[in-house]
């Protein structure tokens, strides 16, 4: 393996707390009480939809899901890195990758508003060597493209790239691409999920896990 890449929200930064909080500051605008954070979790992953169908029952066939969802926007836009972290052990393996100069990227379905000022204050968007965002390529994950321009960026055949990630989307569109794929089981599963069939090369508990799949 030459090169790691890594979904965002769930896989290298537990971002629920910020998309909690903004989802319960707009359900307190419409006069509905907060959710518990570990409601939300599992939720963090879908985007608006899926915490629009948890926080308001609300799909995106409703009238009211496209403006609900600007206000959520806005909310989010304000509150992007309050209590977003790196996951344990993140920071650690980062390092170790540049220590082996493996190089590491990022490929997620976060629109590049959020994602790039969010690598940003975390401290890492000059580290990586590739961003890729939700609206980056014509085509989000599953669709292979994302995770094939990574590896364009980066200077590698996908079959040199590992990708993390924890959500079935993810482990999809690694095996479309040819890449190997490990599903970071401390991300937001939800009861729902059968990462068991997703078809992943391997399972990890926490990131420092990934170490064992490399050279």
């Amino acid at each position: 393996m030459k090169a790691v890449l890594f979904d965002l929200d769930g896989t290298l930064a537990d971002t629920a707390p910020d998309l909690g909080h903004a989802l319960n500051l707009q359900r307190e605008r419409h006069g509905l009480p907060p959710l518990p954070q570990e409601t939300i979790r599992p939720y963090a992953s879908h985007g608006t939809v899926g915490l629009f169908d948890i926080g308001f029952g609300l799909t995106p066939q409703d009238e009211r899901f496209a403006p609900m969802r600007e206000e959520y926007l806005a909310l989010y836009t304000a509150n992007l890195c309050l209590h977003t972290t790196l996951f344990p052990g993140m920071a650690e393996l980062l390092a170790a990758l540049e220590a082996r100069n493996i190089s590491w990227g990022v490929v997620t379905n976060k629109p590049a508003r959020f994602t790039n000022p969010l690598l940003e204050l975390l401290g890492l968007s000059k580290r990586a060597a590739s961003i890729i965002s939700g609206d980056t390529c014509a085509h989000p994950k599953p669709h292979p493209e994302p995770l094939l321009r990574a590896a364009r960026e980066i200077g590698v055949a996908p079959q040199s790239c590992l990708y993390v990630g924890d959500a079935e989307r993810d482990i999809e569109a690694a095996r479309a691409a040819g890449m190997a794929a490990l599903i970071a089981d401390y991300g937001y599963l939800g009861a729902e999920d059968r990462p068991e069939t997703w078809g992943a090369d391997g399972r990890i508990d926490t990131p420092l896990g990934i170490l064992a799949f490399l050279p």
